[in-house]
């Protein structure tokens, strides 16, 4: 296939709700690969209903859904019309585990549903999903979920996922898909698996499926290569992503050793291979600090199909971050005053994560000390073997006493930051605490960030749009470089 059939530029789907449908329409429109973030958007969901669906969006999209007692039974439960008061918390939901109900399920499915729906709304441009491998309990649901909507890429990051293209042929044909759960603790004879079944699910209504593209996010070309060889089901490519990139990292190869500043130490050994890439014959996109013009001709002439870009996006006006947000870090780009680091530790994933430094979030040592630990929405919950064989799930970011009771070492406890809870006050759905408190935001980017003024089209400006990134982005691509891409 001639690669300039594929899009040159994908939006990362980044954080909760950062990459929502909003920003994932506006660059599909373009002609690149927009991406919604996958990750809590059933808990996205309740909480926008709760707000009121302003625009009407969700109610659109819960209108077309091919379920349509599911999509009542949401809108009944969760939907407030004249939105809920600002010092109202947001309805509690019961966290996931290895085995959610139907009502959970229906959440999940709908919720995913919808946010690929209202993307996909209305052109024919590409919409993508992206996943977190590490977050098991929802996935099967999601995939469905996404499916039903349409979606045309599903990529999926932060661990090895070769079991995911078979459970996504399994879904896309109607038939139960099974995933095998990690659990902590568990023998080498013990097996724990996630079910999702959607003739059951449906009650036999289940529509035709088109089978997305899918797309490992990989660190390293032996990566790429155990999964194009060892996956289940057919993988379509890859996005490859360097240590800069803003979220989840992979950690360093070999002894974890960290510079002055605390942040994991990255050698030779941590360079992709691309001469490896390369031979495997499959697209691949490059990630983590590729948004630039010259780093898009870079990865082309380097043999990639195009690259992943995150940061520029997370800041744009499309954007799910709130504008105060938006509008401190570029005003921080503009004054050269902004740091990110890479911290071992912040994420209960046990990956590094990327945390900016910014006034009123958590990456402030004072306001980190004086929340009260607790894990009430725990999507990046592991679980583990109980002493009578069944599975907990337990968090080192919640209360220390909590997870020492469940059996977790203290010292991983260390450190944690609410990674969930943050990101959703990120995006103006932080929960409302009984003693009136608000959860703070905890913003994550790539090392890119400090670039972001080359998308201000005048000084004094403080915002740009998606159209500006991808034009800016391919202003160096010319006639002979797309041709020889093919």
């Amino acid at each position: 296939m001639c690669k300039s059939a594929l899009p040159i530029i994908i939006q990362g789907g980044m954080g909760v709700a950062v990459s929502a449908w909003q920003l994932a329409k506006a660059v599909s429109l373009t002609g690149q690969l927009g991406v919604v973030s996958g990750t809590a958007l059933d808990v996205v969901l309740a909480r926008r209903l709760q707000l009121g669906d302003p625009g009407g969006h969700l109610r659109r999209a819960l209108a077309e859904f091919p379920l349509p007692d599911m999509a009542k039974r949401l809108l009944d439960r969760y939907f407030l019309p004249s939105g809920k008061r600002a010092n109202m918390p947001f309805g509690v939901q019961k966290l996931l585990d290895e085995a959610p109900s139907q009502e959970r399920c229906e959440m999940i499915v709908v919720a995913n549903f919808a946010e690929v729906f209202l993307a996909k709304e209305d052109h024919p441009g590409l919409v993508g999903i992206n996943y977190l491998e590490k977050i098991q309990a929802p996935t099967l649901p999601s995939l469905f979920g996404a499916l039903l909507g349409g979606v045309d890429y599903v990529l999926m990051g932060a661990g090895i996922p070769t079991n995911i293209p078979r459970a996504i042929d399994r879904l896309c044909e109607g038939e139960p898909a099974t995933l095998p759960l990690k659990v902590d603790g568990a023998g080498p004879d013990d097996r724990y698996s996630l079910q999702f079944d959607p003739e059951k699910f449906t009650q036999g209504r289940v529509p035709w499926l088109r089978r997305p593209k899918f797309l490992p996010i990989v660190a390293s070309a032996t990566l790429a290569t155990m999964l194009a060889r060892k996956s289940t089901g057919a993988v379509d490519g890859f996005v490859v992503e360097g240590p800069s990139a803003g979220g989840h990292n992979a950690p360093p190869r070999g002894k974890m050793q960290l510079n002055d500043r605390g942040e994991p130490l990255y050698g030779e050994r941590d360079l992709v291979d691309l001469t490896a890439l390369r031979e495997l014959g499959l697209p691949f996109w490059l990630a983590g600090s590729c948004g630039s013009p010259d780093q898009v001709v870079h990865a082309i002439e380097s043999g990639a199909t195009g690259v992943q870009v995150g940061t520029a996006f997370a800041f744009c006006n499309e954007s799910g971050m709130s504008e105060s947000i938006r509008r401190q870090v570029i005003q921080a780009c503009i004054s050269a005053d902004i740091d990110v680091r890479t911290d071992p530790v912040a994420s209960p994933a046990g990956f590094p994560f990327k945390v900016l430094s910014l006034l009123g979030s958590l990456s402030e040592s004072a306001a980190y000390q004086l929340r009260q630990r607790r894990c009430d929405l725990g999507f990046l919950r592991q679980a583990f073997k109980t002493a009578d064989g069944s599975i907990g799930w337990r968090c080192p970011a919640e209360a220390v006493a909590a997870y020492v009771h469940k059996g977790g070492s203290e010292a991983d406890t260390a450190g944690r930051k609410c990674v969930c809870n943050g990101l959703m006050a990120n995006v103006g759905l932080g929960q409302v605490r009984s003693d009136g408190s608000h959860e703070l935001p905890l913003v994550t980017c790539g090392d890119d960030v400090k670039n972001l003024t080359q998308f201000l089209k005048s000084p004094g400006r403080l915002n740009y749009s998606a159209r500006d990134v991808v034009t800016h982005l391919l202003s160096l691509i010319s006639t002979r470089a797309s041709v020889a891409a093919c």
